[in-house]
């Protein structure tokens, strides 16, 4: 223990005499204190301010505060009055002794004192103090626990008397509250319908008892309000919700009381027919929802009117599980929708394999997009009147794991469905300009070719649209004006504000802009003056029936419009010569089909360069001295 304080204490020295404080100190560190050291009374006080020592060396005899009043000091002090004070001095009167011991200290050591009376008499009353303190925190804890426990045995008392009412007040609140979850857990809060859970388990429950009997019959209508967002997002939530509700009530009233109407989320009901007679059963109550629904509903002060798209599935499909009969029946209510809303659409084999590949071919296809499966072919846009190679079009295919080359249409209109046509078309971009800028560097005749990517509607939206794409021009080190963007005709009627401004923007940084298959949309005329398009591409319908006379004169309202203009004109799909002849006495001056070429891979449409072939075949080249 002596070992264990000798190491802590802190001991501080008052003596005006430098060679005792030095001496001192010295042979208290040495035996293990730390020490600290004052020279005199005001000294002693201002270091005590800054932390309390164990115990105090206090000599007596100083100049200006003596040790008698310097303890007088600390003991009046509430910080340091506890601290032990061992006197030194040479006076050895016993009036000294007493006036000191009187001050409060604790013992004194005549001067010149023995080093080693001087390390008992501090170890000793280092023990005392600790053993003074330990019995005083124990004594109050003593004092503390026993007011607690009289304390603590007047509470339980009051406590025990109303314990047994609590208890009771508090099992029954339990019931309320877990029937209140038992409930909550099973129904949709806005509506009070049944959830998806509580759904699922009614039609296991019935699923089993058709596996049980063959000749037991349900149903299953998957109901999804048309047109809902539009009314959500234009009067509001509140609104919304309570056309939720009050749908709600209408196909409860059409249903029987043994039906099941639930809600899945959102817009979405699902409703239950169990121990049908006949399949015809689900069909008229799909009917009923259809005629309740289509009646308006008044909101506040809102006439509203919807209607609904239901897809229906029956027992007889042979399901095992609910979430497959729910999955069959919001496929067949998607069917609906394709065919134009308000409708019902009872679910078949062949629509279900349909939706089964296409979600397979969704899976694939966003595979593909991580793994980059695709590549471009390169269709050449020849000059009509001299057969030179103007350019190509980049044409994006995918390249399936079984080496089978799927063209765009039957994955670009899905790329833009499921969100992933941003991706694929930063990648497209990438790699026609790479390959532009290779052919460049590699042929100098092709200098002055043009690559034609096509850019989605979606795309259009795209916020960095234009920097990006000076990002990859930039990277690429291909002329800027080398590029150019075909945009669909749709798209270009449809083009918002937003869009119509991001692409004047990308004309103004000098990228050139193309409208595809023009001539398919009837008011693209009017809007025509409104973009800065540089190209028009005849849309190859009118090329193909350029034979008859309304096919040929929309060729010649449009190279007549693009003249006035000042657009170039690009006619697609030219086959026969036939159309080649027709197109240049109308003044086309390019074009670009299978009559030149068809769409050809990077390395076969590098060779065509090495060529530097006239792209005419040799049976078309009387055309070029016509």
């Amino acid at each position: 223990m002596n070992s264990q304080l000798d190491r802590k204490n802190i001991v501080l020295v008052v003596d005006d005499n430098p060679n005792n404080l030095s001496v001192l100190s010295d042979y208290l560190e040495q035996v293990g204190f730390e020490v600290w050291v004052a020279g005199d009374g005001e000294s002693a006080l201002q270091k005590v301010e800054y932390g309390c020592p164990d115990i105090i060396l206090l000599d007596i005899m100083m100049p200006l505060l003596d040790g008698f009043e310097t303890c007088s000091l600390l003991k009046a002090n509430s910080v340091t009055k506890d601290i032990p004070i061992i006197f030194m001095s040479s006076l050895s009167e016993t009036v000294d002794k007493v006036k000191g011991l009187s001050l409060g200290a604790v013992d004194y050591i005549t001067k010149p004192f023995q080093y080693e009376e001087v390390l008992v008499r501090l170890r000793l009353h280092l023990e005392m103090s600790l053993l003074n303190k330990t019995m005083e925190e124990k004594n109050l804890l003593l004092g503390h626990l026993t007011y607690q426990l009289e304390n603590r045995v007047e509470e339980r008392t009051s406590e025990l008397k109303s314990a047994l009412h609590e208890l009771q007040a508090a099992y029954l609140e339990l019931l309320a509250k877990e029937e209140q979850l038992r409930y909550d857990a099973f129904h949709d809060s806005l509506t009070g319908l049944a959830n998806r859970a509580c759904f699922i388990k009614e039609l296991n429950n019935v699923i089993e008892l058709a596996t049980l009997n063959s000749d037991y019959l349900y149903a299953v209508l998957f109901i999804d309000i048309d047109r809902f967002k539009v009314v959500n997002d234009s009067l509001g939530h509140l609104v919304g919700d309570e056309l939720l509700k009050n749908a709600a009530k209408r196909l409860q009233d059409c249903g029987s009381q043994t039906n099941i109407v639930a809600r899945l989320g959102g817009d979405e009901f699902i409703m239950l027919l169990a121990d049908i007679t006949e399949n015809n059963e689900a069909i008229e109550t799909a009917d009923r929802i259809l005629e309740n629904l289509r009646m308006p509903f008044n909101i506040d002060k809102y006439e509203i009117s919807i209607a609904a798209s239901i897809g229906i599935t029956f027992s007889t499909m042979g399901y095992n599980c609910a979430t497959d009969v729910i999955r069959d029946a919001d496929i067949a209510m998607y069917q609906a929708k394709i065919k134009g809303k308000n409708r019902y659409e009872v679910l078949t084999t062949a629509i279900k394999i349909k939706a089964e590949t296409r979600l397979q071919m969704e899976n694939d296809l966003r595979k593909a997009i991580e793994l980059q499966e695709f590549c471009l072919y390169y269709q050449p846009i020849v000059s009509l009147s001299t057969g030179h190679l103007l350019g190509f079009e980049a044409l994006v295919r995918w390249r399936c794991a079984s080496g089978e080359l799927v063209p765009p249409v039957k994955f670009i209109p899905l790329a833009e469905e499921i969100g992933a046509i941003n991706s694929l078309g930063w990648w497209v971009f990438q790699e026609a300009c790479h390959q532009l800028c290779f052919w460049q560097q590699q042929f100098p005749h092709a200098l002055t070719l043009t690559v034609n990517v096509n850019v989605s509607p979606i795309q259009l939206k795209q916020i960095n649209l234009a920097e990006r794409i000076q990002e990859i021009i930039k990277s690429s080190g291909i002329s800027i004006s080398c590029l150019k963007l075909e945009i669909t005709e749709s798209c270009f009627l449809e083009a918002s504000t937003c869009e119509a401004k991001m692409l004047k923007q990308l004309k103004n940084q000098g990228i050139k802009l193309c409208i595809d298959d023009f001539g398919t949309g009837y008011s693209s005329l009017s809007r025509l003056h409104e973009f800065p398009i540089d190209t028009l591409k005849i849309d190859r319908s009118f090329v193909s029936r350029i034979s008859t006379g309304k096919s040929q004169q929309v060729i010649e309202t449009i190279l007549t419009l693009a003249q006035g203009f000042g657009m170039d004109v690009v006619a697609e799909g030219i086959e026969t010569l036939e159309e080649l002849e027709t197109l240049r006495s109308l003044g086309c001056e390019q074009g670009q089909g299978y009559l030149f070429s068809k769409p050809l891979d990077s390395q076969v449409a590098t060779q065509l360069l090495l060529n530097n072939a006239k792209m005419l075949p040799v049976r078309l080249l009387p055309f070029l001295s016509a």
